[in-house]
């Protein structure tokens, strides 16, 4: 893109440059714990409440790790592994970094 480049933006109503769209976009795809920390992939993660998994007939408790998270496209969800649950996708707002 040229830096005269220019897009609508329909929620302000203004034309914005697009390299700040673009940038604004990008800070709204960083996946954040309970407390706001930024989450990566491969970070550990403490559950902050007990969760029933659905499927499994099991329940997560509050303080349980969770090690070797996976971003997803999503960034209000991780993908991980739990030792008796394979291929568990949780939201962010119930975890907490390590």
């Amino acid at each position: 893109m040229a830096d005269d480049d220019y897009v609508y933006d329909e929620a302000t109503g203004e034309w914005r440059p697009a390299a700040e769209i673009a940038a604004a976009a990008a800070a709204a795809k960083v996946a954040r714990d309970a407390a706001g920390n930024v989450l990566a992939d491969g970070d550990s993660v403490t559950l902050i409440k007990d969760l029933k998994v659905k499927g499994a007939n099991q329940t997560l408790k509050q303080g349980t790790v969770i090690r070797s998270i996976r971003l997803t496209d999503d960034p209000q969800e991780i993908d991980c592994r739990h030792d008796t649950i394979k291929g568990l996708v949780l939201r962010t707002e119930f975890v907490r970094k390590r």
